[in-house]
């Protein structure tokens, strides 16, 4: 297992820590009206970003799906122009002109989040094949939820990126429900058998225990850094909020997201191991709290102030010039 410094496991939970208080913030703000579009939180998940994009630098790059906002965060994403973005701001990540599902900044190897389900794994294998007919060292990151998986072209994405020996890693995040279709009902055999018939390594992790996700995207990173191929990672996790914000969620039980976050939350689960190991100081995590508290308010008030684009500015870069 790979040992992570004080510092490392700080930024850990700066990073898990901003993930939740920005999707707890958007989803207060987006019931004001004021947020345009469709929003997915990604707030219950955040071990799976965070431990995956750990293991990055600059030169990976990653793609992501509709509930994009952990993965953004975690890739190095600007928070205050996501936060613009999402209130459809020029000042935004896109400049107001992508909203929630559509978020992207290829400065910081983010792809994109997809409103195509099953979309990120086929951009990840070119990103991928770049990198290795470049051989610029990177890795690209495909994340995709339950439902995700079943798609053609996460399927037809496998076999290429094996096929190809291209540096890729598919991390299939599965929270247990595609929109509201159980994942134990409509995923046919598992994950890991399905890595097995393309013959790249599986693993299956707890993402409620960030270290557990961080250790296998480590093997897998490393995996494709040394000329070996694909790999998948299959993380089961909790969401805790509906599919999308205004979802009634009438198909999940009474108390399953309580349970789930009294019980079981992955921030939770790392303030305990890292404190009871004596690694961190509880007054450290919590200074990292009320300071992304801060990051938040700012980001929240800079996006309500900041001006909308102009027509002008709404029509550059949506179509080619030839």
């Amino acid at each position: 297992m790979q040992q992570l410094t004080r510092d490392e496991l700080l930024s850990a939970y700066r990073g898990m820590r901003t993930i939740r208080e920005f999707e707890e913030r958007v989803h207060v703000e987006f019931a004001s009206g004021d947020m345009p579009g469709f929003v997915h939180l990604y707030a219950g998940e955040e071990a799976s970003a965070i431990g995956v994009c750990m293991n990055l630098n600059t030169t990976d790059t990653i793609a992501s799906t509709h509930r994009g906002h952990g993965h953004c965060i975690a890739k190095g994403c600007d928070v205050k122009a996501m936060m613009a973005e999402l209130f459809g701001r020029a000042s935004g990540t896109c400049h107001g002109k992508g909203g929630s599902m559509h978020i992207a900044d290829l400065t910081q190897g983010m792809l994109g989040a997809n409103g195509i389900v099953g979309g990120g794994p086929p951009l990840i294998c070119g990103a991928a094949l770049t990198a290795k007919t470049l051989n610029t060292g990177g890795v690209a990151v495909a994340f995709v939820g339950d439902g995700g998986s079943n798609q053609g072209t996460t399927l037809e994405a496998y076999n290429l990126a094996r096929v190809w020996n291209l540096p890729a890693i598919f991390v299939v995040e599965d929270n247990g429900y595609a929109e509201s279709t159980g994942s134990s009902w409509s995923v046919a055999g598992s994950q890991i058998k399905r890595a097995e018939a393309f013959d790249m390594p599986g693993y299956k992790v707890d993402g409620r225990d960030f270290f557990a996700v961080n250790e296998a995207a480590s093997e897998a990173v490393s995996h494709a850094r040394s000329g070996r191929g694909p790999s998948l990672i299959h993380v089961m996790l909790d969401r805790y909020y509906n599919h999308f914000e205004g979802d009634a969620g009438t198909y999940r039980g009474e108390t399953e997201v309580a349970d789930a976050r009294e019980n079981n939350d992955c921030l939770l689960n790392f303030r305990k191991r890292v404190t009871e190991s004596a690694l961190i100081d509880t007054s450290q995590l919590d200074d990292i709290d009320m300071e992304v508290v801060a990051l938040i308010d700012d980001a929240v008030m800079n996006a309500r102030s900041a001006p909308r684009p102009t027509v002008d500015q709404v029509l550059t870069d949506v179509y080619v010039n030839y």
